[in-house]
């Protein structure tokens, strides 16, 4: 299988897991003091939130460097709602595209961020079968200051 990935996750101590995954890279996993853990490392639900995140940006990225815009600084900011009753999934997931730089045009960012979120991030396509996604968009000026925002 070409389009394999996969993860091992093994116990440490208390609620801390090591994680491996196909690149060989290792993140740490745990829970709060008050359920058993000792806050070694990020929760599982925070980690779903920031491979949206890298898998969207990536793309953004790309796609702006392929049309020519002079970004100078990026940043995807994320918040999840989720709700009161176990297994507490993601109900609503807000995606804020903060793109910073020298005469970036409204059209280009905001078409880069729907090819994104409707076509080439799989994180989005698959989380928007179970949760609401709302895609933002905010420009700064790099050398005013000006912003406009933007919804997809």
């Amino acid at each position: 299988m070409a389009n394999a990935v996969s993860a091992n996750v093994k116990l440490m101590d208390g609620m801390a897991f090591e994680a491996t995954a196909t690149s060989g890279h290792i993140v740490v996993l745990d829970s709060d003091e008050g359920v058993g853990g000792r806050n070694q490392g990020f929760r599982p639900m925070e980690l779903i939130l920031m491979g949206l995140g890298g898998c969207t940006g990536m793309d953004v990225i790309s796609i702006l460097r392929k049309m020519q815009q002079q970004v100078t600084g990026y940043e995807v900011r994320l918040n999840g709602d989720r709700s009161g009753e176990h297994p507490k999934v993601y109900t609503d997931i807000t995606v804020e595209h903060v793109v910073t730089g020298k005469g970036l045009a409204e059209t280009s960012v905001r078409r880069a961020v729907e090819l994104s979120a409707t076509k080439y991030c799989p994180a989005s396509a698959m989380l928007s079968k179970a949760v609401r996604l709302t895609h933002l968009y905010r420009i700064v000026d790099a050398g005013t200051g000006a912003e406009v925002t933007g919804a997809l």
